[in-house]
């Protein structure tokens, strides 16, 4: 087989381009890392497409929460897609639900009509899905051409078995990309019957701000931590990845 893909989610400008220097080979583009990814600024991406050169899949998400959206939400996502497509994305990642935990064949085949040739990645949504063999065959006929799971449970670690339940079960129909709490052991651990082609991580590491000044007593983040450090890229975490994917 083919080297196995190493993407990762990034929610910074200085995050993307350190991943992109790092060795990683997709960027998945969000912002909002507290709600797991949101939709991503237009500006962010137009300046990316201008540093790096590795694809980069943008997150669509109007928001935290749930992943049944109403039609105006939709409308949403339709317009930046667009507007995201006119500035380079190579692809885009989104899930949509109904209220059952079905997921929303209409409302993913609107969005997918706007995507044309780009590929779409069916996200985390499917790991809350009633029935993951119900999403799956419904997934791989609306033609998305991945699926992001870590196996319906909290983290990869926990959910692993129900991952290679679903690498053979979707064969060369569809990529099942594992992800959501990721190490690099997991590399051999997913790949013993040969069939991981994609692994989602993000390699997350954290420096200190740049910031001489705290204000005593105002806080704008439930996080005590927000204005002390910032979201990055750790090379270390990085490299250890890369040495498991070489490995296999």
């Amino acid at each position: 087989m083919g080297k196995i893909l190493l993407e990762a989610p990034v929610f910074t400008v200085e995050a993307a381009i350190k991943a992109a220097e790092y060795g990683i080979d997709r960027l998945e583009l969000c912002s909002d890392f507290g709600e797991g990814g949101e939709t991503p600024s237009a500006g962010m991406l137009a300046f990316l497409k201008e540093k790096v050169d590795i694809p980069i899949f943008v997150m669509l998400r109007p928001r935290g929460g749930d992943f049944v959206y109403t039609s105006e939400e939709l409308y949403v996502m339709k317009k930046d897609i667009t507007i995201l497509k006119n500035l380079g994305a190579d692809g885009f990642v989104f899930g949509v639900l109904d209220r059952d935990g079905n997921v929303d064949k209409e409302a993913c085949k609107y969005l997918i009509n706007v995507a044309e040739d780009l590929p779409c990645t069916f996200h985390r949504a499917f790991d809350i899905a009633a029935d993951k063999k119900k999403a799956l065959n419904t997934i791989i006929d609306l033609g998305f051409q991945r699926i992001l799971t870590s196996g319906g449970e909290n983290d990869v670690t926990k959910g692993l078995g129900n991952i290679l339940e679903l690498l053979e079960l979707a064969g060369d129909d569809i990529i099942i990309m594992p992800g959501g709490g990721s190490k690099p052991e997991h590399v051999s651990q997913l790949n013993q019957n040969g069939h991981l082609r994609e692994i989602h991580a993000s390699c997350k590491g954290y420096r200190p701000t740049q910031s001489s000044y705290f204000h005593p007593s105002v806080s704008l983040s439930s996080d005590p931590l927000a204005f002390k450090q910032v979201l990055t890229v750790d090379q270390n975490m990085v490299n250890l990845f890369r040495k498991e994917i070489t490995a296999q």
